[in-house]
């Protein structure tokens, strides 16, 4: 407790009694009693022969029960194991190797590390640190090529997190790093330690090749990225058909399901091979394990074929549609829970383009707006 707030008050034996009362802050000054704790209290690292000087071993953390001013910044010493001066620890806690390690000469050390805090007097605790000096990296890193698939309103993308790269290494120590070619930052970038892709804000329909690779050090490795974005008409909304599908969530549907799918659908509903299929968002039914999907089919000359022809398309060709995948159900109007006459209801759909899905796997990401299905009588 750092202080205590007393409320004191005097009182008098007249008649009647008065009083008055005065407050008295007491302030508990502290005292350097507590000593700098490590966490964990020991530690354990590996280094790869060849890596150059200066690269990163470990960073230690250490924290203080005491007051800021007997507590950080601390003071840190490497009391043993370091008489060749193999190692360096910055004032941050950060230990760096200060040579090139070999591991035919040595595989292991072990460092005393101490860490003072900044009271008076000091107080100082101490650690000890296993650094394994392994073999450098012998086998590349893989990648698996990524197709990622954004849909959006016309010069309305908000910008955000739109795939990951799924690579891996046999070595285990190898940390990967992921880079993207300079020129194409200015509308991508790409997180250096974990490979998610971010795009930037306004994207022009098209697509887009992306210069990207891994490395773990020694080995870099290509690795190819295909962004294409499509961006919806108006009159897409106007003439959209909902198959809504059973028992599937929206990742394994992008990951094993939408290309053939697709490839199907594009067969059963395409009247001549000009026409063009738009997927325009697929989303989770609420309160269930089914899954909408939202597609229009623009015909050669640019108009929209009407969804009751569509609905027929689909109709007939429905058992062949569900040799890839189950369907509950192909809506045009929802008229559910509705007190229509005759079951008469009209649907619009509303998109909120800043309001983005991602379904990533390790092969396809898909990005698309999330939708609102509106529905009014027409008594």
């Amino acid at each position: 407790i750092s202080g205590y707030s007393l409320v004191i008050q005097a009182r008098d034996n007249g008649t009647p009694p008065l009083s008055s009362s005065v407050t008295v802050n007491v302030d508990i000054s502290d005292v350097n009693d507590n000593s700098p704790v490590f966490t964990p209290a020991n530690y354990t690292a590996v280094i790869q022969e060849n890596k150059p000087v200066g690269t990163s071993i470990l960073q230690l953390v250490v924290t203080d029960k005491d007051s800021f001013h007997n507590g950080p910044p601390f003071t840190f010493t490497i009391l043993t194991g370091n008489e060749e001066e193999e190692f360096t620890l910055d004032p941050h806690g950060v230990l760096r190797s200060a040579v090139i390690f070999k591991h035919m000469i040595a595989t292991e050390y072990v460092l005393c590390v101490q860490a003072k805090d900044s009271g008076k007097p000091q107080q100082a605790s101490h650690t000890y640190i296993q650094v394994r000096v392994i073999e450098e990296s012998i086998h590349k890193p893989t990648a698996i090529p990524l197709e990622i698939f954004i849909v959006t309103m016309e010069d309305d993308f908000p910008g955000g997190v739109i795939g990951k790269i799924h690579a891996t290494d046999q070595d285990v120590y190898d940390v990967l790093t992921y880079t993207l070619k300079a020129e194409q930052k200015s509308l991508f970038k790409v997180n250096s330690h974990d490979g998610k892709i971010i795009a930037l804000g306004g994207l022009d329909n098209g697509k887009y090749v992306l210069n990207v690779s891994v490395s773990d050090g020694r080995f870099q490795v290509p690795i190819d990225v295909v962004v294409h974005v499509e961006q919806l008409l108006q009159e897409m909304l106007q003439n959209t058909v909902t198959i809504r599908f059973e028992n599937v969530s929206p990742e394994d549907f992008v990951g094993l399901h939408m290309h053939g799918f697709r490839r199907t659908l594009r067969n059963a509903v395409l009247s001549q091979k000009q026409d063009s299929l738009h997927i325009i968002s697929i989303q989770p039914v609420a309160g269930g394990n089914q899954l909408d999907m939202l597609f229009a089919v623009q015909m050669h000359n640019s108009g929209f074929y009407k969804p009751a022809y569509l609905i027929q398309k689909l109709t007939n060709a429905r058992r062949h549609l569900e040799n890839v995948i189950r369907i509950s159900a192909i809506l045009e109007k929802n008229c559910s829970g509705l007190d229509c006459q005759e079951q008469h209801c009209e649907q619009s759909l509303s998109i909120d383009s800043h309001s983005l899905m991602t379904y990533s796997t390790a092969r396809i990401s898909f990005v698309c707006p999330r939708f609102y299905r509106n529905v009014h009588c027409m008594c």
